[in-house]
């Protein structure tokens, strides 16, 4: 019963984290990727695919979430 709490705990520490580190990041590179395209009209794809890179790190926090939830509580 206990160990299943602190599965939770870790679930939601490894997502809330990972989302927290991710939306500061994409804050910071948004920014320079407007900064960007405001100066130079043809910088617009790789700017938002460098924007877009920083948010693999929440996906990443997600999928070890739904690992410790499925194969932690013994489920598989």
């Amino acid at each position: 019963m206990a160990l299943e709490g602190l599965i939770a705990i870790g679930a939601g520490l490894a997502i809330g984290i990972a989302a927290a580190g991710s939306g500061i990041g994409q804050g910071e590179a948004a920014a320079a990727a407007v900064g960007a395209v405001a100066e130079d009209k043809s910088l617009f794809g790789r700017a938002l695919a460098l924007a877009a890179l920083v948010e693999t790190q929440a996906i990443y926090g997600f999928v070890i979430a739904l690992l410790l939830i499925v194969f932690g509580a013994g489920m598989i």
